[in-house]
């Protein structure tokens, strides 16, 4: 990429995750991907799906407020899924830009929402594409009139910007490799990502594991492929508050077990649940995840012991939801963490404990081992009684305890902001030296 002014190309993020108030590890990466890209001093397009509204003196309000307030699902309404026709996928569906006055107090969106250097939305955008890509088995294009020269799309969206290089961050394959675990449409789900791959300039991912998973699924040119890994954002609306653990949760520092993440099957969840309370340990399991799909079969053990009362039902604590500031101040006081997924493309959980020294016990399934390399205890995610040892082992030894805790901050370090700054940076300067797919002269 060129140091002059004119040369300094222009990158484009979705806001496909960003929306959501909970936030996802895929937020998280959008977090992390605009992170590196204002660092790298690229000016940041921010891309939507929030109506806005046809006046642009209330373009920015109504944007804020949908955020605060929460959208509708994420299919959206009705009329809104069927109000592509042909001749608007002939012109290409217009992004309304949002001006940024500045009046806005956003301090509340500061660990959710990047600053972008241009904003830009149309209404139901993802919904819209996604109905259209159903009937059609084609992306849709939307046009902007000066188009970011990258447009980063963080997620396998049935959505491309006319006049831009379009790369697709794919993160795993988790709906094709474990079927059993998704309630995607399958088939829908594997025309996409060989959309994604036949239609972008790059496909982007985020380990080792994951791009061979794409390479041998969908037998993608190894050329056309890039694996940055990831950083994980240090939330920034309080990060220096000290959290008493005790007074907030009633936990004691260093006196718990904590899961974090969405809770669905391939979280293993139910296994360690079986796991945990086979280990006769004073320390509680706190489980802190938004409840999906198939919740009450990962939960079922923890909820049975509950109703019971007494000792053993107070050994699970479990919390829907938390703030990132709050979670991670959680994260840093446990004993381990504890986080055997039967399958992840990076898992951030094991990078986001290691890099606050706290010991891990994660699964030797798809990226993990890459992620926790010797710094953690790894098992078999399927075998519980592998899964009990290791909590016992680590329940029982402050030594165990201190070295995982050494090793983890090295560790963390393969994965930290410059690392992968470095690769965003190697991984636009190539899209930009290989021919587009598309014409991009607009």
């Amino acid at each position: 990429m060129g140091d002059s002014a004119a040369d300094v190309p222009s990158i484009g993020i979705d806001g496909y995750n960003l929306i959501l108030p909970n936030g996802t590890g895929v937020a998280t990466y959008g977090l992390a991907v605009a992170e590196a890209v204002r660092s790298l001093d690229l000016p940041l397009y921010g891309v939507f799906g929030i109506p806005v509204g046809r006046d642009p003196k209330l373009r920015e309000i109504l944007f804020y407020e949908a955020l605060g307030r929460g959208l509708p699902s994420r299919r959206g309404p009705a009329w809104a899924r069927g109000l592509i026709d042909r001749g608007t996928t002939r012109r290409g569906l217009p992004l309304a830009e949002i001006a940024q006055s500045g009046t806005i107090e956003r301090q509340s969106f500061a660990d959710r929402l990047p600053i972008f250097d241009r904003l830009y939305s149309a209404g139901f955008l993802f919904e819209r594409a996604e109905s259209y890509f159903r009937r059609t088995h084609r992306l849709l294009e939307v046009e902007l009139p000066d188009p970011p020269t990258i447009m980063h799309w963080t997620y396998p969206v049935p959505v491309r910007i006319a006049g831009a290089r379009n790369i697709y961050t794919l993160h795993d394959l988790v709906p094709l490799k474990l079927p059993f675990a998704t309630l995607d449409r399958k088939r829908l789900y594997y025309r996409l990502i060989n959309q994604c791959i036949a239609v972008g300039d790059h496909v982007v991912t985020v380990s080792e594991s994951s791009r061979r998973d794409i390479i041998d699924l969908f037998g993608v040119d190894p050329d056309r492929i890039t694996n940055t890994y990831q950083h994980a954002p240090v939330p920034q609306n309080g990060a220096d508050d000290i959290v008493d653990v005790s007074a907030v949760f009633g936990l004691p520092p260093g006196g718990y077990f904590l899961y974090f993440g969405a809770v669905e099957p391939k979280k293993n969840i139910a296994r360690l649940i079986e796991a945990y309370l086979s280990v006769d340990s004073a320390a509680p399991l706190v489980i802190v995840g938004a409840r999906g799909w198939q919740q009450a079969d990962e939960l079922r053990l923890a909820e049975a012991i509950a109703k019971r009362g007494g000792a053993r039902g107070a050994r699970i604590v479990q919390l829907d939801y938390l703030p990132r500031r709050l979670l991670m101040h959680l994260v840093a006081n446990a004993r381990a963490v504890l986080f055997p997924s039967l399958y992840e493309g990076f898992g951030l959980p094991v990078l986001e404990a290691m890099q606050r020294g706290v010991p891990v016990i994660t699964s030797n399934k798809a990226s993990l081992p890459e992620v926790a390399g010797d710094a953690a205890i790894m098992v078999d995610p399927y075998d519980v009684g592998a899964l009990a040892a290791a909590v016992r082992r680590i329940d029982a030894s402050a030594a165990l305890r201190s070295r995982l805790s050494a090793a983890s901050y090295d560790q963390a370090e393969r994965f930290d902001f410059d690392a992968h700054r470095r690769r965003l940076h190697a991984l636009y300067s190539r899209v930009l030296a290989s021919p587009p797919r598309h014409d991009t002269s607009g």
